[in-house]
């Protein structure tokens, strides 16, 4: 190898890295986002099952969004609702992230109440 070769090839590795670290960073900041959001949706199925098992059992109402909320994630929305015999929970959250990145996350529960058993 001549010298001029060995000189041209020196700013490669510095372009390289300056276009393949951000790269990185983006992907990894996407991958933190996709974990949370899964974990935040975890935690509303969690939630509304929680509420619907305490509305089924007929503990009082205050009780069962306390457990519900309890288990949702933080600023999450619950709604007891029944038909008929059976109970509906829903559980509504907004995921973390800027503007659009915020996702809305739900879940329902649906549980037969206990005295129509």
């Amino acid at each position: 190898m001549a010298r001029s070769e060995v000189r041209r090839d020196r700013g490669f590795v510095t372009a390289e890295a300056a276009v393949v670290l951000p790269v990185l960073v983006a992907f990894t900041i996407a991958l933190v986002w996709v974990v949370l959001a899964a974990s935040a949706q975890i935690r509303c199925v969690d939630a509304a099952r929680a509420g619907a098992r305490a509305v089924a059992r007929q503990e009082p109402r205050g009780a069962a969004l306390a457990a519900a909320r309890e288990a949702a994630p933080p600023g999450a929305r619950v709604e007891v609702g029944r038909e008929g015999d059976l109970v509906r929970v829903t559980v509504r959250a907004k995921s973390v992230g800027p503007g659009a990145l915020g996702v809305e996350l739900g879940a329902q529960a649906v549980a037969a109440a206990e005295e129509a058993t």
